[in-house]
């Protein structure tokens, strides 16, 4: 039985692990094959993640959905077939695209800025196979709540594509070079993955069995998937836009390149990184606010919404001002490249929406608010191309951070005022959002100006090490000081409430079958 304390520290680790390995594998990869190689790499990589959401977002849903109902139902026949039946509308479906794409491969390429692109976007085809088998069943294993194997099959991913890539690059088999050679690892790396969740997913009992019910999954998962791939033709539009409204702005191609393969390739990985944290509670406070909701509990899910909301502006307050302060010196340590660097600093402030956006998306889906949730997102989104368009010309790559953060706050505004209006009328952030401001600006002051002094004494790493220590200590003592965020009713709350009871039930349930 987990609690949601373990179920959260397991999510947490396993993604932390995955997400610092593939930090460290994107320092590499920019720095073996360049920042221009980098952007075209990114471009391609977007429209490849337009592909996966298709085949990869929907039904892995289902499938977890449907694997605890059978569990609970102790029917592990239908618990094979739904996930037999899955694997082979995913093989269809992702063969199906990946056809389209070779046979109109010609039209296709006359949208990217570069013919590279077209390249890097067959290299990485097969992956999107191997993936279609790969999700459905990682879909099964999470609705067996099996988060350690799940987890552990996406960091195993996460070293075999590293471990590949430096094979094609630098090793033994020095044959692709720059962005082409990083695209094939990423399919070699999934056909290993692949073959591991069948592995893992055989060791754990698992079975295969005769397919059924295909019209059940296909219309429970489409409507999942049509919203999931109408946000993700987002990125594709941006890679696309971006490299052409440089070039317009008086930038070469080449310059417009390596600034989009900067921005999206260093300086974005840096400013995901509170996702960790808030996604894994995301992912735990769904179940939960969603049996709260059955019950009608209201005192509940509007305890559980202001406290997840609140702990998102101190995680993302906490983070901003060491970003603005030492942001330089992070890109020059990690990427050598100071730009990047200047890049974090002067954007960091879009964490603040993404954050609020990210955690209170969760909460609408859970409440089942999430077309409205959606609706937000594509306002949001309507003013983030907006801005891409028209910005470029004053701004240059800053256009792509502005945009995002004009997104995120256009959604996280509206998505709480849903959550007031629908959810928690008593939420009250107000007071908690401008002391948390209050206490950013001193903080970005003090870790700007160790990081500053420290430049002539020390080596970077050790400035970085002290200067984000003194920020990120100083920040802490504020809010302990102004008695703002109470860490110890944190630690409480996450020990003595159970946020995924249900889950624990059917899992008590599955352990006496």
């Amino acid at each position: 039985m987990k609690s949601l304390f373990k179920t959260v520290f397991i999510i947490i680790f396993f993604t932390g692990i995955t997400r610092l390995l593939g930090f460290i594998f994107r320092i590499w990869l920019s720095r073996t094959i360049g920042a221009e190689a980098l952007g075209i790499y990114q471009i391609s990589f977007s429209v490849f993640m337009v592909l996966l959401t298709l085949v990869s977002s929907g039904i892995p849903l289902i499938i977890s959905r449907l694997t605890a109902k059978h569990i609970a139902n102790k029917d592990k026949k239908a618990e094979y077939q739904t996930l037999t039946t899955a694997i082979v509308i995913s093989l269809i479906l992702s063969l199906f695209i990946c056809a389209i794409v070779l046979i109109f491969q010609k039209p296709i390429s006359h949208i990217f800025a570069d013919e590279t692109c077209m390249a890097i976007l067959l290299m990485l085809l097969p992956a999107l196979v191997f993936s279609s088998v790969y999700s459905a069943i990682r879909g099964n294993l999470w609705g067996r709540n099996k988060y350690v194997t799940s987890c552990s099959a996406e960091l195993f991913e996460q070293v075999m594509r590293m471990i590949i890539c430096y094979l094609l690059l630098c090793g033994i088999w020095p044959i692709f070079s720059g962005a082409v050679g990083a695209a094939l690892s990423l399919s070699i790396a999934c056909l290993f993955s692949c073959l591991f969740v069948i592995f893992l997913y055989f060791k754990s009992g698992g079975r295969f069995a005769k397919p059924r019910h295909y019209k059940e999954i296909i219309r429970t998962s489409t409507p999942i998937t049509l919203i999931r791939v109408a946000s993700s033709l987002i990125q594709p539009v941006i890679a696309i836009i971006i490299p052409l409204r440089l070039v317009s702005a008086g930038y070469t191609s080449s310059q417009s390149l390596s600034l989009f393969g900067i921005a999206t390739g260093m300086t974005l990985p840096l400013l995901f990184i509170p996702m960790t944290i808030i996604g894994s509670l995301s992912y735990a406070l769904v179940p939960d606010l969603s049996s709260a909701l059955a019950k009608h509990d209201e005192n509940y899910i509007s305890s559980r919404t202001t406290t997840s909301l609140v702990f998102s502006l101190f995680v993302a307050f906490f983070i901003v001002p060491i970003f603005m302060g030492a942001g330089e010196n992070i890109g020059s340590f990690f990427f050598d490249n100071s730009y990047s660097g200047i890049l974090l600093s002067s954007s960091a402030w879009i964490i603040i929406p993404m954050c609020i956006t990210n955690i209170s998306s969760s909460i609408l889906n859970a409440v089942g608010l999430e077309i409205k949730s959606f609706k937000n997102y594509i306002i949001g989104s309507v003013m983030m191309l907006l801005c891409i368009w028209f910005l470029p010309k004053y701004v240059g790559i800053n256009a792509l951070t502005y945009a995002m953060g004009t997104c995120f706050t256009m959604s996280s505004i509206l998505n709480i005022r849903m959550i007031k209006k629908q959810v928690c009328p008593s939420l009250k952030l107000k007071k908690y959002f401008f002391m948390f401001a209050c206490f950013l600006i001193p903080t970005a002051a003090i870790t700007s100006f160790s990081t500053n002094i420290l430049n002539n004494f020390i080596p970077l790493f050790f400035n970085l090490a002290i200067s984000c220590s003194l920020g990120a200590t100083f920040f802490i003592l504020l809010c302990l000081i102004f008695n703002v965020f109470k860490f110890s009713s944190v630690v409480v709350w996450i020990k003595n409430n159970n946020l995924l009871k249900n889950s624990i039930k059917h899992k008590k349930t599955s352990h006496k079958v």
